[in-house]
């Protein structure tokens, strides 16, 4: 296991307070509270090491499948719908949701090899990720992949939580599956907007980890 990049600042911050805290609680309270010095420290060590697993990046074998959509995000499916995608496609796609838990890996992948031929960044609001509007409504991010014929729209939206997006992609970039494109700081929910008729190879409330469970067949 790993420490992804965009976790070292908010790390360092967390372990500089972490320090001040136990560092002042000590010097004052020591000599009479011992016990509750102790008690601080272990909790704000627990918000620590909880801090840090936010962005951990765990070893995986990830799934490399011609043809196979490919989970970009740890979570819980929460939608399997058709919609009307009113952004970039403009008629009815099969709409897969993800929802990623605080508790989550934050890393996001791409669900298959292709060019990047759509990237935007919206801003919205900070709906609750699991509220229906929050795809249209919410600070997101959204990216097209085409391989040949088929496209896939990859949507990281924001959530009450969360409330930073990070997008590494490019148009006219060439992308790998399974490779990393983005991280949301703690949690949210990832859509992916598919033709309608695909094959899915998933459930709702199926747990998910990104880069291996097959989510779709095109």
């Amino acid at each position: 296991m790993t420490i992804h990049r965009e976790g070292y600042k908010s790390i360092a911050i967390g372990t500089l307070i972490f320090g001040a805290i136990n560092l002042a609680v000590f010097y004052f309270l020591s000599a009479s509270f011992m016990w509750l010095c102790a008690l601080i420290f272990f909790i704000t060590l627990g918000v620590l090491l909880f801090l840090v697993s936010f962005f951990r990046v765990p070893n995986r074998k990830l799934t490399i499948i011609d043809g196979a959509i490919v989970a970009p995000a740890d979570g819980k499916v929460v939608v399997i719908e058709e919609t009307v995608d009113v952004e970039y496609f403009k008629d009815k796609r099969l709409q897969i949701s993800i929802f990623m838990s605080p508790a989550n890996v934050h890393v996001n992948r791409n669900p298959m090899d292709g060019d990047i031929v759509y990237n935007q960044y919206h801003k919205g609001k900070f709906l609750v990720a699991w509220h229906p509007k929050s795809s249209t409504d919410n600070e997101r991010h959204s990216a097209v992949i085409r391989n040949g014929d088929k496209e896939v729209l990859v949507k990281q939206i924001a959530g009450a939580l969360a409330k930073r997006i990070v997008n590494y992609l490019a148009v006219g970039q060439k992308v790998k599956q399974t490779e990393e494109f983005g991280f949301i700081k703690f949690g949210s929910r990832v859509d992916l907007l598919l033709p309608v008729g695909t094959t899915v190879n998933v459930t709702m409330n199926q747990v998910v980890k990104g880069g291996v469970t097959v989510i779709a067949t095109l």
